[in-house]
C-alpha cells in the first residue's frame, strides 16, 4: 500500500515537470529547462522597432505619471520645468543602464539569472535571482492595485452610484469598491501571463497606439479646464536653495528608481533581439524621450488641477480624472471611460512586461524542474493578489520611499553584474558553462558561490542602509541621508568597484585580455554535458588562454575552500 501511495505521488510529481532536455544531470535539472537556455535563431523575433514599441507603450503607465507630478506637489515641491529637466537627467541616465545590461541579453540571447551566474557563481546567483522575483510580485500587486484604480473610473462613468458602494472592509486603508476594482483588473490580467514572451510584443504594438492618443487627449482636456497653459506654466515652485537642490536629485533619482527592476531584467528581453544592435540605439533614444514626453503630459496635467480646483496639486492622475466625473455629462463621461480604459491597458503592459515576465524568468531559475515563465507569472499573479499594495501609494512620500528602497538593492546587483562583464570579462562568457555544476567549471568558483560578487553586493548595500533606515522615520546622521538621496548611484559604483578590485587582486576563470564577445555563433543550444554541437564550440572560445590562466585561476580559487 506504502509502495503503491509512492508511485501516485511520484506519477503527480513528474506529471508537473516541466519538458526538459535529454541527457541532463540531477544537477543539471536545477540548472536549466527550455525558458533558461539560449534562444534559438527561431525566437529571435524582436527587431528595433519592437523595443521602440514596447518602451513607448511602457512609458504610458500611471507609475510614470506620478514620478514626474509628484516632484510639485506638497510644501517642498519645484516648479514644472524643473520636475521635467529631471525626468530627462533621471531617464537618460536609466537609458544607458537598460544599453549596458541589455547587451549582455542581445549577444549571448540569455536571461539575467543566467547572466548573474557569472558573477555570483552558479548557485550562488539564486539569493540575487530571488531577491528579484519577490521585489517584482510587490511590484505586480502596486501595479495591479493602480490598474483596479482605473477599472473604479471605468465603472463609475457608466454607474455614477458605484462610487458609493458599500464598504464591509473593518480596515480604513481600502473599501469594498476599490477592492472589487482591484479584483477585476487581477483577474483579467491572467490571459495575458499565458502568451510566450517573443508573441507578447504584439500586446505592446496595440499599446504603444491606443494609450499616447489617450493620454494626449486627457493632456488637451485638462489645458481646456485651465483655460490655457498660460495660467499651468506661470505657477513658481515652493522650494528654494539647497532644499531646491536635493529636490532635484531625489527628482532625479526616482526616476531611475523606476527602473531598478527594468535595468537588471532587461536581457529578459533583450535575448529575443534578432542582434545585438536591434537593442542598442532603440532603447538608447526611445527610453528618455519616451517617458519624457509622458512625465511632461503627466506634469501638465497634476500642474492643471492646481488652476481648475484651487490649493495643491492632484499628483495622481487617476484622482484628477475622478473630479473630472463629478458634474460631469453624458460626453465627458464617454470621454473619462476611454481614458481610464487606455490606463487600464497601460498597466495591464506595464505589469506583464516589467513584473510577471520578470519574476517568472527568475522562478524558473530558482525551480526549473517544475517552473517555467508561464506557471511562474501566474505565481507572481497570486503573490501580488495576497499582498496589501494600497499601504504603498497612500501618498506621495510612501510611494517614493518605496521605489528608493527597492533601488537600493537591485543597484548592487547591477553594479556587480555590469562590472563582471564589461570591464572584468569583456565581453567573454563560456555559455555551455553557465548550465554546468561541475567543481571545476569556472563558474562554479567556492561551493558554487562566487564570494567577490557577494562582498560587493553587500558592500553595495551597506552604503545605502543608514540612509534607508533614516527614510522610514529613524534620526540618522545628515551624512547618511545625504548618501541615501544618491542611493542608485552610491550602490551601483561601490559594488562595481569593489567587485572590480577583488578581481583584479584574486582573478577570476573565464576572462579575457582583449574585448572578445562569441555569442554571435550560437545556433543549436544544447547544455548537456559532452553535447557536440555549436554551443560547444561557442564555449570554448580562446582555449590557450583558459589551459594557462584560467586553469590557475581555477585551482587557487579551489584552494580557498571555506574562505
Amino acid at each position: 500500500m506504502e509502495k503503491l501511495k509512492q508511485s501516485k505521488v511520484t506519477y503527480y510529481v513528474d506529471k508537473l515537470a516541466v519538458p526538459a532536455e535529454p541527457g541532463l544531470t540531477s544537477a543539471q535539472l536545477m540548472l536549466t529547462n527550455h525558458d533558461l537556455k539560449p534562444v534559438e535563431p527561431e525566437r529571435r523575433q524582436w527587431g528595433p522597432w519592437n523595443f521602440v514599441g514596447f518602451w513607448v507603450a511602457d512609458s504610458f503607465n500611471i507609475n510614470t505619471w506620478m514620478i514626474s507630478s509628484s516632484m510639485i506637489s506638497g510644501d517642498q515641491g519645484i516648479s514644472w520645468w524643473q520636475s521635467w529637466l529631471c525626468v530627462w537627467i533621471g531617464y537618460s541616465i536609466a537609458g544607458c543602464f537598460i544599453c549596458l545590461t541589455g547587451r549582455i541579453g542581445s549577444t549571448y540571447h540569455i536571461s539575467f539569472p543566467v547572466v548573474c551566474r557569472s558573477s555570483f557563481g552558479i548557485w550562488g546567483s539564486l539569493w540575487p535571482v530571488f531577491n528579484r522575483a519577490a521585489m517584482a510580485c510587490i511590484w505586480y500587486g502596486v501595479q495591479a492595485w493602480i490598474g483596479g484604480e482605473c477599472v473604479t473610473l471605468m465603472i463609475r462613468s457608466i454607474w455614477s452610484s458605484y462610487k458609493d458602494l458599500p464598504n464591509s472592509f473593518p480596515d480604513q486603508s481600502t473599501n469594498t469598491r476599490d477592492y472589487v476594482s482591484f479584483f477585476l483588473f487581477w483577474f483579467f490580467s491572467l490571459p495575458a501571463i499565458w502568451f510566450p514572451v517573443h508573441q507578447i510584443r504584439h500586446l505592446f504594438t496595440v499599446k504603444a497606439y491606443f494609450v499616447p492618443a489617450a493620454g494626449l487627449t486627457f493632456f488637451i482636456w485638462a489645458i481646456l479646464k485651465a483655460h490655457g497653459i498660460g495660467p499651468i506654466v506661470k505657477q513658481p515652485g515652493k522650494a528654494t536653495g539647497s532644499v531646491l537642490g536635493w529636490a532635484m536629485v531625489k527628482g532625479i533619482m526616482s526616476s531611475i528608481a523606476n527602473f531598478a527592476t527594468l535595468i537588471v531584467n532587461d536581457p529578459d528581453f533583450a535575448r529575443f533581439a534578432r542582434k545585438p544592435k536591434d537593442a542598442l540605439w532603440s532603447q538608447l533614444f526611445t527610453i528618455p524621450i519616451g517617458f519624457a514626453v509622458t512625465s511632461f503630459i503627466g506634469i501638465i496635467v497634476s500642474s492643471s488641477s492646481a488652476v481648475i480646483y484651487g490649493g495643491t496639486p492632484v499628483w495622481n492622475p487617476l484622482n484628477l480624472l475622478g473630479n473630472f466625473l463629478d458634474g460631469a455629462n453624458s460626453g465627458e463621461r464617454f470621454g473619462v471611460f476611454i481614458i481610464s480604459a487606455a490606463f487600464t491597458l497601460a498597466q495591464l503592459g506595464t505589469n506583464i512586461a516589467a513584473n510577471s515576465i520578470s519574476a517568472g524568468t527568475d522562478m524558473t531559475a530558482l525551480l526549473p524542474r517544475y517552473i517555467n515563465i508561464r506557471r511562474g507569472g501566474y505565481i507572481c499573479a497570486i503573490v501580488g493578489l495576497a499582498m496589501c499594495p494600497w499601504n504603498l501609494l497612500s501618498t506621495s512620500n510612501n510611494f517614493t520611499t518605496y521605489l528608493s528602497a527597492y533601488s537600493v538593492f537591485l543597484s548592487s546587483i547591477a553594479g556587480v553584474m555590469i562590472c563582471d562583464y564589461f570591464i572584468v570579462r569583456k565581453g567573454y562568457l563560456q555559455i555551455h558553462n553557465l548550465y554546468s555544476a561541475h567543481p571545476s567549471g569556472p563558474y562554479y568558483f567556492t561551493f558554487g558561490f562566487s564570494w567577490r560578487g557577494y562582498t560587493a553586493y553587500i558592500c553595495g548595500i551597506l552604503i545605502n542602509i543608514v540612509g534607508f533606515v533614516g527614510a522610514i522615520g529613524r534620526k540618522v546622521p545628515a551624512g547618511a541621508t545625504y548618501l541615501y538621496n544618491l542611493n542608485f548611484f552610491c550602490g551601483f559604483i561601490v559594488a562595481s568597484g569593489i567587485y572590480y578590485l577583488l578581481c583584479r587582486f584574486f582573478p577570476i576563470p573565464a576572462t579575457s585580455d582583449v574585448w572578445m564577445e562569441v555569442g554571435d555563433d550560437i545556433r543549436n543550444p544544447s547544455v548537456a554535458y559532452g553535447a557536440d554541437d555549436d554551443l560547444d564550440r561557442v564555449s570554448s572560445g580562446s582555449p590557450d588562454r583558459y589551459n594557462k590562466k584560467d586553469e590557475e585561476a581555477g585551482v587557487r580559487e579551489r584552494k580557498l575552500g571555506n574562505f
